[in-house]
């Protein structure tokens, strides 16, 4: 019988211990470390996300419960409360984002790898663009002051539509609009971007136009512009108008820049959505409409890391600590991505996420647990299954 190391150890070789030494070197993250590593502050906050420790205390005391099986994970010893709040607060965070990049590269590997099909017949590559607001204490962060008496920082992200992983991410204080972020991103020849109204930006949108960029979001119900060309619909369908238009604050000589607009009747909710894009020939009504109606990936996206990982109370006080908690929890669910895309049984995010949380340290073969989750008579299969689809995990 074959044995295995704890499936935390086996989650953990997917952060090679010679390049994560080599992100540590590169970013000067031991720089004057005495003791304590990089790699261990690590394997503390990935324990705090997957395993759902509340505190320092539930972090030291929960690896020192499992001191036998630490030197599978590379540590020697458990880590002092104090010791792991220090480095939390003082070693940079970047080095993080680091290690992030590197397992993205992994996952879309993967998604390759499988060979899914593509939920759109295009070629172009598909993105959303969203941001999420973390709420916080003014009175214990004042540096990421968002209201008068309240703080914040913001989650701004980009979502992969193939295989739905998050691209790209960047932490900012409340304040900053996510406009002010997105036109600091640089997409490839040909992406369809699709965000909310948020990020409505005319002068942007021209700069995506001539990059050869697409996007798709809702118009503005107080927008001005004018017709110019209106085009007919297809018969009996939800579409009511397809027009292309320009805006009067664009109207300037020798300077003419057209966008379409796209409005959709829904039955269901008993409204009409107006969407504005770019994409002038090439997609149809109805690809415009579920284009934006894919958008809610991204919502679900935040939906899930704020309900499964420790995102909304943090450790440390200061920018730094709150910086490393976010992306540490952004490392856990490319992790949980990553298990779910090596998997053949269909897990939900969350259900994987409650059922690892309680075999972190368990000695089993990671990957065939995956694949076979449930073993035992049939009748107990069976209904255990009925409880995760009921949502019920305990």
């Amino acid at each position: 019988m074959r044995e295995f190391s704890s499936m935390f150890s086996q989650l953990l070789k997917l952060f090679p211990r010679t390049e994560f030494q080599a992100l540590v070197k590169r970013t000067l993250a031991e720089r004057h470390a005495r003791g304590f590593t990089c790699w261990g502050q690590f394997v503390a906050m990935l324990f705090c996300q997957l395993g759902r420790a509340h505190s320092l205390r539930e972090i030291c005391g929960g690896l020192r419960s499992s001191e036998g099986k630490l030197k599978h994970l590379g540590l020697s010893d458990f880590p002092k409360r104090s010791t792991l709040a220090y480095a939390n607060a003082n070693r940079p965070w970047s080095l993080y984002q680091t290690v992030f990049e590197q397992l993205l590269a992994k996952c879309q590997s993967a998604v390759v790898g499988r060979g899914s099909r593509k939920k759109f017949r295009f070629k172009n590559k598909l993105v959303s663009l969203d941001a999420s607001v973390i709420d916080l204490s003014l009175s214990l962060f004042d540096w990421a002051q968002f209201r008068r008496t309240k703080g914040a920082v913001k989650l701004h992200l980009l979502l992969d539509h193939d295989g739905y992983l998050p691209s790209f991410a960047v932490v900012t204080t409340g304040k900053t609009s996510d406009i002010k972020v997105a036109r600091r991103l640089r997409f490839e020849r040909g992406t369809v971007v699709v965000m909310d109204r948020g990020y409505i930006d005319y002068e942007w949108f021209v700069q995506l136009t001539l990059q050869s960029v697409y996007f798709v979001t809702r118009l503005k119900d107080n927008a001005s512009f004018e017709v110019v060309e209106s085009r007919p619909v297809p018969p009996g369908a939800n579409v009511r108008r397809d027009e292309i238009i320009f805006f009067h604050s664009q109207a300037v000589p020798d300077r003419e820049h057209f966008f379409r607009i796209v409005e959709v009747w829904d039955e269901a909710k008993q409204r009409s959505f107006t969407f504005l894009t770019n994409h002038h020939l090439g997609f149809a009504t109805t690809t415009i409409s579920a284009i934006y109606k894919d958008r809610w990936q991204v919502e679900l996206f935040f939906k899930a890391i704020k309900q499964n990982l420790k995102i909304k109370t943090f450790l440390g006080t200061n920018s730094n600590a709150v910086k490393t908690q976010i992306w540490t929890a952004l490392i856990a669910m490319l992790v949980l991505r990553y298990l779910q895309l090596m998997s053949t049984f269909a897990w939900s995010l969350s259900n994987l996420a409650a059922l690892l949380r309680h075999q972190l340290f368990v000695y089993r073969d990671l990957f065939g647990w995956l694949n076979t989750p449930f073993e035992g008579p049939p009748q107990l299969a069976d209904a255990v299954k009925a409880q995760l689809t009921l949502g019920i995990t305990s």
